[in-house]
């Protein structure tokens, strides 16, 4: 007697995970491997679970960068605080008594700066430092290279 292959054996196949198998559906519902490979062929289960795990990636994607938004957004939260706080303080004290408030301001701007991607300390270098000093490294005279020991283009 055949056995006919359930309507949700596509859903169990999915929910098998990394060790999905046609073997382990023919196992499940007791028919053979060979009517579960047809039956899949038919139904087209391997595009239908390559459209699941790409809809699954973009979904897992989008929920990353909206926990990544909220962190980003405590934390805004968290540095404007503390920048009120020590702006309230400095308006309040005197000039010898404000240094914590000093301190306070300045831990708020740098994860300010950090937060948007900017240096929050004054070392970055320009492009035209950069350029400047990587041409006078290769428009060195030979004799020069050789003297203090740089190579330059071959």
């Amino acid at each position: 007697m055949k056995r006919k292959i359930p309507p949700d054996a596509f859903d169990h196949y999915v929910a098998l995970g990394e060790g999905r198998s046609y073997a382990a559906v023919a196992e499940r519902y007791g028919v053979t491997k060979q009517a579960v490979t047809k039956c899949a062929a038919r139904e087209r289960w391997q595009q239908r679970l390559s459209q699941i795990e790409a809809k699954s990636r973009v979904q897992s994607e989008r929920n990353a960068l909206e926990g990544m938004a909220a962190i980003r957004e405590r934390h805004f939260a968290a540095a404007r605080v503390i920048q009120a706080k020590a702006l309230e303080a400095l308006r309040s004290m005197s000039l010898e008594s404000a240094l914590d408030a000093v301190r306070a301001l300045d831990i708020g701007i740098k994860q300010e700066r950090i937060l948007l991607g900017e240096p929050s300390e004054r070392t970055a270098i320009s492009i035209e430092e950069v350029i400047k000093r990587e041409y006078e490294r290769w428009m060195a005279e030979p004799e020069e290279v050789a003297a203090h020991g740089r190579q330059g283009p071959e």
